[in-house]
């Protein structure tokens, strides 16, 4: 998780390097990083205030702990004091999986003619393009790194009224607007024409996570069975409208330095050797079969995973990745994550992913997110009972060059060269 020490959005923008088309023509666009420091700095606060509502509580008759979280959605927004406290005492058989503020890379893209502009995670586990709109309630604030950006349709000569309800129910509440139609422009000049993307009126649902977050909005990678409203995705309007060369897009995300997420095939300065393919278990999320995941003496069995960029961490079924963090030393909080003593650091096992046979291995230095003198354990217990029993996060993403071929439905992994 991670905190403030923002900069101004709008001089952030300036970092972002512009995305590019090369010759070899695949489009090219540069990933920011948020800082270990960021994070962890986010953490501290948001345990703070945990800690502040747990003595709130005690003197409280009236508060109840929750042992089970009323629902699981796989893109969910922080739990409530009540669910976090219970996660981290092992009490919950269901956590909300994930909150927005979690996600370390972001990119820019355009909305609209002439273009606007919105920062956006990139994210595999989901598949719509949403934006905040301009009279939207509970999208940040001015003095909160510059404010969001937000869609003007009345300023678009291109934009079309669709006017259908978007909503989706997270774990803290909804998230509300509508679907409109307009053109997406990818690196300047790659422009999908009428895509139909949601202009959202109401945020609340996604709570501090995204008031507090560098990002505007979402823009869905993941298949159409997952996408609300029967909207194609970014991705599919490119395809269809010829705008890549291939179904294709890859991720190469730096460690400490900014990323870079190609559209229309890969970029073979990035890898070496060959790209190892896993077909999906289905095509909506990118769900893979996993034979094993072991880390010293523990070791899973059997499973199932998804590979996720628009998730920090690495994510398993909250018992086992206690029984992980048992082992290791890690302590859990009041967030329902896991701190552990930074001198343990140089002991910690790796952490092996057998896909098809082939182990998958995270050193298990990168399993930890540092700074100062506070560590934070990079793995965290979330249960979904209809989804995917593991996320494999930005933390595994990094260490390999990620490739999703729609098209063909699967995901391929190589070994990096930067």
């Amino acid at each position: 998780m991670k905190y403030s020490l923002f900069a101004v959005l709008s001089a952030l923008t300036t970092s972002f390097a512009t995305a590019q088309q090369e010759d070899d023509g695949l489009i090219r666009m540069k990933l920011m990083k948020r800082s270990d420091h960021e994070m962890v700095a986010q953490h501290l606060e948001r345990e703070n205030k945990a800690l502040l509502s747990a003595l709130e509580a005690k003197n409280n008759p009236d508060l109840t702990l929750v042992s089970k979280a009323a629902s699981a959605s796989l893109r969910g927004a922080q739990p409530s004091f009540e669910e976090q406290l219970a996660i981290a005492q092992g009490k919950s058989e269901s956590v909300t999986i994930k909150d927005y503020s979690n996600a370390q890379y972001y990119g820019v893209l355009e909305v609209g003619s002439p273009p606007q502009s919105f920062t956006v995670i990139f994210d595999t586990g989901s598949s719509n393009l949403w934006i905040p709109e301009i009279n939207c309630k509970n999208c940040g604030y001015w003095f909160l790194n510059g404010g969001k950006h937000k869609y003007d349709h009345s300023k678009s000569t291109t934009y079309q009224v669709d006017g259908s309800d978007f909503h989706i129910q997270y774990g803290s509440g909804d998230v509300r607007g509508s679907f409109s139609v307009d053109d997406v422009t990818l690196a300047e000049d790659i422009v999908i024409k009428g895509q139909k993307f949601a202009e959202v009126s109401d945020a609340g649902g996604l709570g501090m996570g995204y008031t507090m977050g560098k990002f505007d909005g979402i823009m869905g990678l993941g298949f159409e069975g997952l996408s609300l409203g029967n909207a194609e995705t970014v991705f599919k309007n490119a395809m269809d409208q010829g705008m890549v060369k291939e179904g294709v897009f890859a991720f190469a995300l730096g460690d400490n330095k900014e990323g870079e997420l190609t559209f229309g095939g890969v970029d073979k300065s990035k890898f070496k050797g060959e790209i190892t393919w896993v077909k999906l278990e289905e095509p909506k999320y990118w769900q893979i079969s996993l034979d094993n995941v072991s880390a010293g003496s523990y070791s899973s069995g059997k499973t199932n995973g998804i590979v996720d960029s628009g998730t920090s961490l690495i994510t398993g079924p909250s018992m086992e990745i206690q029984k992980i963090a048992a082992a290791v030393g890690a302590q859990a909080n009041l967030l329902g994550q896991y701190t552990i003593d930074c001198s343990l650091v140089p002991t910690l096992p790796q952490l092996d992913f057998t896909i098809n046979g082939k182990a998958w291995t995270v050193p298990g230095k990168d399993l930890v997110i540092q700074s100062g003198g506070t560590c934070l354990f990079a793995m965290m217990g979330m249960d979904i009972p209809t989804g995917p029993q593991w996320i494999l996060g930005d933390v595994f993403m990094r260490k390999f060059y990620t490739v999703f071929d729609y098209e063909n439905e699967q995901v391929g992994f190589a070994e990096p060269t930067y």
